[in-house]
């Protein structure tokens, strides 16, 4: 309850307005937050474990081999902590796998190489989309 009114009137309301300001890093979605991971690759394609920025400090996350790009990586309990102290939201990692637009002539040998392998080549209808892989990270 706010001040008492004015000649006697009933109390008025405290009404107070927050705003949050836009973060570099990441993006909120109730109490969790999201943030996109450049990664590479070599890196995607074979997995590896990178230390990224969490609201708390940094934490390790470990990027499985075949990671496609648009992947959603969750980190349980690295969100924001519920209202009334009932639990921490989860830090969601969508994974964005960078292509160089310059590339070395070693570097271009070595994909050369590679651009024939079957194995590489994408497969029609063989993953789902990245609104498919968004909707199952949140569990819709």
């Amino acid at each position: 309850e706010g001040n008492a009114g004015l000649r006697g009137g009933p109390a008025g309301n405290l009404i107070i307005t927050i705003e949050e300001l836009k973060h570099e890093i990441f993006e909120r979605r109730g109490d969790d937050v999201i943030m996109v991971l450049p990664l590479s690759f070599p890196k995607a394609a074979l997995g590896t474990s990178v230390e990224i920025p969490t609201l708390t400090g940094k934490a390790k996350l470990n990027i499985p081999a075949g990671t496609q790009s648009g992947k959603i990586l969750r980190m349980r309990g690295k969100g924001i902590p519920r209202l009334h102290g009932a639990g921490i939201g989860d830090q969601l990692v969508q994974i964005q796998v960078y292509v160089p637009t310059k590339l070395s002539i070693a570097e271009k040998q070595l994909l050369k190489q590679l651009m024939d392998s079957p194995n590489l080549e994408p497969k029609a209808n063989g993953h789902p989309n990245i609104f498919q892989r968004f909707k199952e990270s949140l569990n819709l």
